[in-house]
């Protein structure tokens, strides 16, 4: 197993936390959900299955070990995010990636490759690609309206965990929860109302970038039947992927599963 490390990357946007491991192989660049970090793809560093993959994970600004914004205005919005993302891949001489994003980050992930011509490849999930109606990609309000929240009770931050990651939890998860810059929640909520960002059901369907669409088939925010509506340009294997036994955040749930299939999307990305 390569050896992990951590940095800090200074961006217009904020300072920034990075970890890698010390493979040599085609870069892969983790985002995390609203109000997490990127230890949530813990299971994903620590199997050898991905091993030979040069892994990347940032704590996106106001959350986990990176700085707050220093204009929250202009960074907590999906565009904003996107361009902070897009910046420590620079400063970090990545010139391309295949990008995992999960919930939010899947969403990022989106934007950036409306943006990018470093994007070598994406899979998303606890994504709804959403076009001009938000609402349709969604199954319900999200986690009650919490995820727009300032401020969360100790109750809430561990009710939010549970409900994006399952009944599995690890400490750290409410806690980083909690530690979410206050501004964060409510800017990304009203932007998204705002229409801030690219539609994203368009861009997906007209990249030609390949793009995986792996969701836990249990998933009970995320409208599933929407997301196989979208008419995707390039769509890995043609089909939108439901793993059996997991909900919003299967690389959490199910690990083996997801990495085995993370795997195989790279491999075909790479053609090895």
């Amino acid at each position: 197993m390569s050896k992990l490390s951590k940095t800090e990357v200074v961006t217009s946007h904020g300072v920034i936390a990075v970890e890698k491991n010390s493979a040599r192989g085609p870069n892969v660049l983790f985002l995390h959900g609203n109000s997490t970090c990127r230890a949530v793809f813990q299971k994903q560093f620590m199997d050898d299955i991905l091993g030979s993959y040069h892994l990347i994970a940032l704590d996106l600004p106001g959350h986990g070990e990176s700085g707050d914004a220093v204009d929250p205005e202009r960074t907590y919005s999906r565009p904003g995010l996107a361009d902070a993302c897009l910046e420590v891949m620079a400063a970090m001489a990545v010139r391309s990636a295949v990008i995992v994003g999960w919930s939010l980050g899947g969403h990022i992930a989106i934007e950036m490759l409306s943006r990018s011509t470093g994007i070598d490849g994406i899979m998303v999930t606890g994504t709804p690609p959403v076009g001009d109606n938000i609402a349709d990609g969604f199954r319900r309000r999200p986690l009650g309206g919490l995820a727009g929240e300032a401020e969360l009770t100790s109750e809430e931050a561990v009710e939010f965990a549970h409900a994006i990651m399952g009944p599995h939890l690890e400490p750290f998860i409410p806690r980083t929860i909690r530690r979410t810059d206050k501004h964060f929640r409510p800017l990304l909520v009203s932007g998204a109302m705002k229409g801030h960002g690219a539609n994203q059901r368009d861009v997906l369907s007209a990249t030609s970038v390949p793009t995986a669409i792996v969701n836990g088939a249990l998933d009970d925010i995320v409208n599933l039947d929407y997301v196989e509506s979208v008419p995707y340009g390039n769509l890995w294997n043609d089909r939108c992927i439901r793993i059996p036994h997991a909900s919003h955040a299967p690389f959490w749930e199910v690990p083996a599963s997801f990495n085995a299939l993370l795997r195989n999307f790279l491999d075909d990305v790479h053609q090895r």
